[in-house]
């Protein structure tokens, strides 16, 4: 038994230079990405709730106009009247 050649069979070799293939896109980019709607919504929503998640739960401003008006004994009879007259009036009292 002989070898003639290491990593030949029937005269093709491995080893053979092969020429580099010419660009074909001609400038344009080839790669498409494609984002459904759906996934576009999830996104917007997870925006949404990071931003709600960071908000401060008291409204400082909020709270301390409440407290100013309920020092006041007037504020809070007249709320306290008008909502006993909205009872009043609801069950035609």
């Amino acid at each position: 038994m002989s070898i003639d050649k290491i990593n030949s069979v029937n005269n093709n070799n491995d080893y053979v230079k092969v020429n580099k293939k010419e660009n074909t896109n001609n400038g344009n980019p080839i790669d498409k990405v494609d984002i459904s709607s759906a996934a576009l919504d999830k996104i917007e929503l997870d925006r949404i709730t990071e931003i709600v998640k960071s908000a401060p739960d008291v409204r400082a401003d909020k709270v301390a106009e409440m407290k100013k008006k309920l020092e006041d004994p007037n504020y809070v009879n007249d709320r306290v009247s008008a909502t006993a007259d909205k009872i009043m009036d609801f069950f035609n009292i």
